[in-house]
């Protein structure tokens, strides 16, 4: 315990998380050897793709202070996914339908960020309101069906691996983050956003455009949760107008789990990323385990409100 109080930031995270990943391959290890397999880490991988992109940017909006938080990721993935195969079945050129779900992605979070900074509207209430509106329309326009077609050049992409692990999570994923860090490190924008979810009256004060700031963040939030939807496509074969169920509660777990702060200010995008495989591979591990989806479900609520709370014990150690 002395060791674990020692450790402070991304290493903290970062070695907490190591150990509950550790702890939950023993566990499946000791119920069911069986599921370890190549195919299973490639699985894993690919489903931590989509919400690996989803996460990140929920968590640089949660970074940025205000309350800001993003559930409609999941609403956004399903209509992205589908608004692009239409606008593919009405005649845009096949290559230009990555942009096309990138942009409508972005189109979409921008809609959110109006909503937060231009009519004030409370962040949780506005995202929870376009969730309802975006993942309805998916499902109004479709009827609940999947739309089948996508260009084989794509599927052989989005079905690609390479040593075991999914293209789509060396070629975008795995950038994703990198750039993201960068940024937030080492750039002047990074520093804004960590003094908005620091201080937002301060930040003000200094003269950072905080509105501005905040309507482009969740405008990238949208554009990866459009890049999700990409992948989802290339993966599945069809675009999916359920394809983003559940990822609002995911993706917040991932975030917080990964060691940012709820209140904004305080974390970094690698344990992100780390948390996003340590949830991927507990619910591939309940899965294997024939558990219910709904008790998955669950089990990452009650993962949630665990890091919540270790979150409120760790700011009173300090």
């Amino acid at each position: 315990m002395k060791t674990i109080r020692n450790l402070k930031g991304p290493a903290l995270v970062l070695s907490l998380l190591t150990c509950l990943w550790v702890i939950v391959i023993l566990m499946l290890a000791l119920l069911k050897p069986s599921a370890f397999s190549l195919s299973t880490m490639t699985t894993i991988l690919q489903f931590s793709t989509i919400l690996a992109l989803v996460s990140l940017g929920q968590a640089i909006v949660i970074l940025a202070g205000g309350a800001g938080i993003d559930l409609s990721v999941g609403g956004n993935v399903s209509l992205s996914a589908i608004l692009g195969m239409l606008a593919l079945k009405a005649g845009l050129p096949p290559p230009l339908l990555p942009i096309a779900c990138i942009a409508i992605g972005a189109l979409l979070g921008a809609a959110n960020g109006l909503l937060v900074t231009r009519l004030a509207i409370l962040p949780l209430i506005a995202t929870l309101g376009t969730l309802f509106v975006y993942s309805g329309v998916a499902v109004a326009i479709t009827g609940g069906a999947a739309l089948s077609g996508v260009p084989a050049w794509l599927l052989v992409w989005g079905r690609g691996v390479v040593a075991g692990v999914p293209v789509p999570f060396l070629t975008l994923a795995v950038p994703a983050f990198i750039i993201a860090g960068i940024i937030l490190v080492w750039t002047s924008w990074g520093r804004w956003v960590f003094a908005m979810g620091f201080n937002e009256r301060s930040a003000r004060l200094v003269g950072i455009p905080v509105d501005r700031a905040r309507l482009l963040l969740y405008t990238i939030s949208g554009a990866l949760a459009g890049a999700a939807a990409l992948i989802s496509i290339a993966w599945l074969g069809s675009a999916r107008p359920n394809i983003g169920q559940n990822l609002e509660l995911e993706s917040l777990t991932a975030a917080m789990l990964g060691g940012i702060a709820i209140t904004g200010g305080l974390g970094g995008v690698g344990g992100v990323m780390a948390a996003v495989i340590l949830l991927v591979t507990l619910k591939t591990g309940l899965l294997q385990l024939n558990v219910n989806t709904i008790w998955q479900v669950g089990i990452v609520g009650a993962l949630l409100l665990l890091v919540l709370l270790a979150e409120r014990l760790s700011q009173r150690w300090r």
